[in-house]
């Protein structure tokens, strides 16, 4: 199983382009949110300790994510490839997946990193909270906190992984198809 990994800022296409490499490549795609706010609503350990953090706009502890991660990576085994979404996205968890990547005769293939202005996320996210049903994107405050943890703990690690894996970065400005090809030019 091969691992691609897409990352950067929210409101940045993530999940979009997600759904797209997933049907061209075949590969599981890993939400990371999508899966914690699973984990909650099925009321399991990991997801009610995830209530307390997520709700709030902040990350989950690393030592949760990490065993979150170890469940991902064993349930999806027999895949071809899997997508993740939004995790790493600390240092540690650069470390922590490196560990587990390791531990399970894994390999990562790429990282995709995905780089839209501050201005745009803005903009986008004003424009999710209008049509998501989500408690959490009505808040303007949780939109700004989750640009700036993303900013403080996901941009270096983002530079930490260039030292160990190989990461591309795109310009996430421009139409759907203009952003996909892209990255499907760079795959």
């Amino acid at each position: 199983m091969e691992i691609l990994i897409i990352t950067g800022p929210p409101y940045s296409g993530k999940g979009t382009q997600c759904e797209i490499l997933k049907e061209e490549l075949k590969f599981e795609h890993i939400s990371t949110g999508d899966r914690c706010r699973l984990e909650k609503q099925n009321e399991t350990e990991i997801g009610k300790i995830m209530s307390q953090y997520e709700e709030k706009g902040d990350l989950v502890p690393d030592s949760i994510m990490k065993d979150l991660f170890s469940k991902i990576l064993d349930e999806n085994k027999s895949s071809k490839g899997i997508i993740l979404d939004g995790y790493p996205r600390t240092e540690p968890q650069v470390n922590d997946l490196m560990q587990l990547v390791e531990s399970k005769n894994l390999k990562i293939g790429k990282v995709i990193n995905i780089e839209v202005p501050k201005s745009e996320l803005l903009a986008r996210a004003q424009k999710r909270a209008e049509t998501s049903n989500r408690k959490d994107d009505k808040d303007a405050a949780i939109h700004l906190k989750r640009i700036e943890v993303f900013e403080n703990a996901t941009r270096p690690a983002i530079e930490y992984m260039k030292s160990k894996i190989k990461v591309l970065t795109f310009d996430g400005l421009g139409t759907i198809d203009e952003i996909t090809n892209r990255i499907k030019d760079s795959l």
